[in-house]
């Protein structure tokens, strides 16, 4: 058995450091959060010599190649006001004062920027500025040196004014440190020794002819400075003495100064004392103890040039390979080189005497009141190797390994004679006495050390053993949780009871840990499908859908405060008890997570880190315990850090089309822009890649926008208008800052976007509108002169027709009667065949009137269809020849799908129609006349027929009977409409005459619409 006592880690790992904006001072240096920028990845060129943090929380870093500005992402280097210039462009030392100056000194000068002002401070041109601090009261002390026999200066400023020290050579060539203590003394360490500067008069304690590198105070309050390439020094009472520091691998024996070579020192604010080598690293003393973090830890470099501690506890070391920052995380991994006797571990148990017993490669580890202690073979276990391990109703630890069973009694592990092959994956352990184990073979039944039963994996219906099984103290029983194939059974009586899968609800794939809650329900992780729990028979299964991060749960477990904690493969989630409630009352409830990942310590796996149990454990002060497989990590849940620092938000630059614009109030962006870049960005040096931004461009976006990390948004095309664009942020904690910043901006309008311009685009319109419905009143009153002058032609026509034809038969009659008057009465006979032929012409004429009026009335066209227009004339027509028998047999036909006809059309195909048939019903004698109607998508056809005597080759030559205006009128009206009118004839085989309207013409838009669509 061997034993390490480890107080302040127990200290550390067990009461975490209530403390905000600190480091964790009993922690080591690897069990901080480290990240690294390095000059080999070009994040900056050359050395880094100093660091500061201005008062709107951006990191500054001196270098070589001049002062860099970073905000944990990006960094930006900065460059002088057009005009002026620094002392010297390589910068040796910064300091961000509480007013918002940034000092900068220079290998040849002071000099201070503030408002994009830039200052010099001639007092100490040519001078290297080795050391610059700000004390309580607001001045800034600036310690100089030079190499040859000129002296080193200190140098204060306020308000404006400065006072210079060490001209008489006081200090020896070199002030090369200082440092104010709680207590307010201000400290310089210099050539000539150490100088307490004030409150009271100077005083100086001489030292051993060496470089003071570095100044800080012990903790009780002495100072302590740091001799370049050898160890430190501490001012004891008037003398100056060796300040020890323990050996890191062993505290009973000192550090040599060799071993210490020291160069830069930095007491944080939890009282951490840092020391920066050459060559050696870093190394650490805290609470007694010494650890140490070398390039082979992961640090960029042995050499360390500069140390600092931003306001959010971060500890940051400039070394000649680059940068490091070190950070408390929320969940601390133990180790080997804590209190561990093995990386490589398998299972961990909390007991109800407050111990936590970890199985490791090498030993059994129980860590109790601060102690470590390890057990192997010599102390009783059967194999060096412990794997599961259980707690018993009485308090006994078991632990199960690949030779055996064995349990701690007395200071000892005492082995058992129950049989076992191989390896226990799970201990469980039942109210009557009795621990089950999963085994290759079996499930095994052991009582007072002996073997009671086995039960085979196939009697089971399962080929592999169980992964996880769990006692039900309630109902009696095993539950059992299997790997492969997943799925739950339980079993009681040697017989599997109820068996829960995918199949019914169950998550996917294997099962790697089941437990049951004070409520009764088991909950089951699983491999693919989230955590399943199981009541009363009913299974409902927590997911992504549900608001987990993935659906890989390696474990969980509840809290003293009854929430919910899972381990899942993309890191730890805490769910809140209302919110578990909620889930359980409604399994569609979207549960809100608090998320710890891989920046948080967590260290991920994609399948469970260990296949002996248990996992996880909670100790009896609420800690969670659990292993990563290469490591033991552990959380508190009362004292979880919480960065309460709202991160300053800046914005950095405006980009239009390329080209960076300089940030000013109510900034006027030029026409024409296309492309609108806005940088920002948060100042949390904690974790910089989980800061949450939420923008908005007024104007523009309707809401929020919410992103992570994402540092630069982008607009195109712009209206021209004013503009306030508005961004916020929140830290790795989620403490919003909600005032943020806010940059107001206008942009300018081209001449097409002006007000004028708009106002002469809508004078235009509305004179265009003006002119549109002028050019249509003019075009109505065009149609309607058209149709007028088209009434006046028929009018005349027809008033032609009268005159040419009723009065000239009158005037016929006229002659008839006066002849057959002067043949009276000589000449009976022949005046009677004169009357009677006198009669017959007045019934023509008649008829030949009353055909003329019928075309004076009202359009009849308009009132209905062509076809019934057409049966009603050719009704009308007969019934004008005298009896039914004497007249033709009319038919009127129709071919294709109906078409309406506009109005004016019809009104004239119906008026050329009524005239042909008029023509065949009083002068063709015919015995049948047809009207063919066609609807066609090519045109629209009128054909009308009669088998009467046909017409005279001489009049159809003439186009018209001498003196009739029927055939002329008829072709006039086909020109008018854009019809083509034709008329074949010959004697005695009858007349056919065809009207044809192109399609475009006879149905107007409609049949424009129908040809688009076909």
């Amino acid at each position: 058995m061997s034993v390490r006592v480890r107080v302040p880690v127990l200290f550390g790992v067990l009461i975490a450091c209530s403390r905000a904006w600190a480091l964790n001072p009993a922690l080591d240096i690897s069990q901080y959060g480290h990240d690294t920028w390095t000059v080999r990845s070009g994040f900056i060129k050359g050395y880094t010599y100093g660091i500061a943090q201005t008062a709107d929380g951006y990191l500054w870093l001196a270098t070589e190649a001049g002062a860099f500005r970073f905000d944990g992402v990006r960094t930006t280097p900065w460059q002088p006001p057009p005009g002026q210039k620094l002392p010297e462009p390589s910068i040796f030392r910064l300091l961000g004062a509480r007013d918002g100056t940034l000092w900068i000194g220079t290998f040849a000068g002071l000099a201070s920027w503030k408002d994009g002002k830039l200052t010099r401070h001639p007092e100490l041109d040519g001078q290297v500025v080795g050391s610059l601090i700000e004390d309580h009261e607001g001045t800034v002390w600036a310690g100089s040196w030079q190499g040859g026999p000129p002296s080193g200066w200190l140098c204060a400023f306020r308000n404006g004014g400065t006072q210079c020290y060490g001209q008489d050579g006081m200090f020896g060539n070199t002030v090369s440190s200082l440092y104010e203590d709680r207590s307010g003394v201000l400290w310089a360490g210099t050539a000539s020794g150490i100088w307490r500067w004030k409150p009271g008069p100077p005083k100086r304690y001489p030292t051993p002819p060496m470089e003071l590198t570095g100044l800080v105070e012990s903790d009780d309050g002495r100072p302590i400075v740091a001799a370049y390439g050898a160890g430190l020094l501490q001012l004891s009472g008037d003398k100056v003495e060796p300040y020890p520091i323990r050996a890191a691998a062993d505290p009973a024996k000192l550090l040599r100064d060799h071993d210490i070579n020291s160069n830069k020192l930095l007491r944080d604010r939890d009282g951490g004392l840092w020391l920066g080598t050459v060559e050696r690293g870093l190394i650490h003393v805290h609470q007694g103890r010494t650890d140490i973090f070398t390039r082979a830890d992961g640090l960029s470099a042995d050499v360390i040039l500069s140390l600092f501690e931003d306001r959010e506890g971060n500890i940051w070391v400039a070394t000649t390979g680059g940068l490091d920052r070190f950070r408390e995380l929320p969940v601390t991994t133990i180790t080997a080189h804590q209190w561990l006797s093995s990386d490589a571990i398998y299972s961990v148990l909390a007991t109800t005497d407050g111990s936590v017993w970890v199985s490791s490669h090498d030993g059994l580890t129980r860590w109790k009141d601060g102690q470590s202690t390890t057990f192997r073979k010599v102390d009783g276990l059967p194999s060096d190797t412990p794997q599961s391990l259980f707690e018993d109703d009485r308090g006994r630890v078991w632990a199960s390994t690949v030779h055996g069973l064995a349990y701690f009694q007395n200071g000892r592990f005492v082995a058992v004679n129950a049989p076992g092959e191989g390896e226990a994956y799970c201990i469980t352990g039942d109210r009557a006495g009795n621990l089950w184990l999963s085994e290759n073979r079996g499930l095994l039944q052991v009582r007072e050390g002996h073997l009671v039963d086995q039960s085979p994996w196939p009697e089971m219906g399962r080929h592999q053993q169980a992964k996880v099984i769990l006692a039900d103290p309630e109902r009696g029983g095993i539950w059992l949780g299997f790997w492969t194939d997943g799925g739950v059974l339980y079993f009681k009586d040697r017989q599997v009871r109820a068996m829960y899968t995918a199949a019914n609800g169950l998550g996917e794939g294997h099962v790697p840990d089941v437990r049951l809650d004070r409520d009764g329900a088991l909950w089951a992780s699983t491999e693919r499908g989230g955590l399943s729990r199981i009541k009363d028979n009913r299974i409902s299964t927590l997911t992504t859908r549900n608001g987990l991060p993935c659906d890989t749960v390696h474990w969980s477990i509840e809290g003293d405060d009854r929430s919910l904690w899972l381990l899942t493969a993309c890191g730890l989630v805490r769910i809140a008890r209302a919110e578990v409630d909620a889930w359980v009352a409604d399994p569609k409830h979207h549960v809100q997570i608090t998320f710890w990942d891989a920046t948080d310590g967590v260290r991920l796996r994609a399948i469970a880190a260990t296949p002996f149990r248990p996992p996880v454990a909670k100790s009896t002060d609420g800690k969670l315990w659990f292993v990563s497989g290469e490591a033991l990590e552990v959380v508190d849940p009362d004292h979880l850090r919480i960065n309460k620092q709202p991160p300053p938000v800046h914005i950095e630059q405006v980009t239009v089309n390329g080209k960076p614009y300089q940030l000013q109030p109510d900034m006027r962006l030029p026409a024409n822009t296309r492309d609108l870049w806005i940088d920002y960005t948060a100042l949390s040096l904690v974790a910089p890649e989980k800061v949450h931004f939420k923008y908005m461009l007024e104007g523009q976006d309707l809401d929020w926008k919410e992103v992570i990390n994402d540092r630069q948004v982008q607009y195109s095309n712009l209206r021209p208008r004013k503009y306030r664009f508005r961004v916020i942020a929140s830290n790795d904690s989620g403490v919003w800052n909600d005032t943020g910043d806010t940059l107001e901006f206008s942009i300018d309008p081209r001449f097409y976007q002006t007000a004028w311009f708009d106002t002469a685009c809508v004078a235009a319109l509305l004179g265009m509108i003006w002119g549109l419905h002028r050019l249509r009143l003019h075009q109505v009153a065009r149609e309607f002169n058209a149709r007028t002058e088209e009434r006046v032609e028929e009018r005349t026509r027809i008033a032609r027709e009268l005159h040419d034809t009723l009065l000239q038969s009158f005037q016929g009659l006229m002659f008839s009667f006066q002849a057959a008057r002067n043949l009276l009465p000589a000449r009976t006979e022949e005046a009677i065949r004169t009357l009677d032929g006198a009669i017959r012409e007045g019934d023509e004429a008649i008829t030949e009137g009353r055909n003329a009026i019928q075309g004076l009335r009202a359009d009849p066209a308009l009132e209905s269809s062509l076809e019934h227009l057409l049966t009603s004339a050719g009704k009308e027509l007969a019934r004008s020849m005298g009896a039914e028998g004497e007249s033709p047999a009319f038919q009127v036909t129709v071919e294709g799908a109906r078409q309406p006809l506009s109005p004016l059309l019809q009104d004239d195909v119906y008026r050329i129609a009524r005239e042909v048939l008029r023509n065949a019903f009083h002068h063709a004698h015919a015995s049948r006349i047809e009207a063919d109607i066609a609807y066609d998508r090519q045109f629209f056809r009128l054909r009308i027929r009669d088998n009467g005597k046909g017409i005279d080759p001489a009049v159809l030559g003439q186009g018209g009977r001498q003196g009739h205006w029927g055939l002329p009128g008829i072709r006039e009206r086909a020109k008018r409409i854009g019809a083509q009118f034709k008329l074949w004839s010959e004697l005695g085989a009858g007349t056919e005459a065809e009207l044809t309207v192109p399609a475009r013409i006879a149905y107007g838009t409609k049949h424009r619409k129908n040809k688009a669509e076909t």
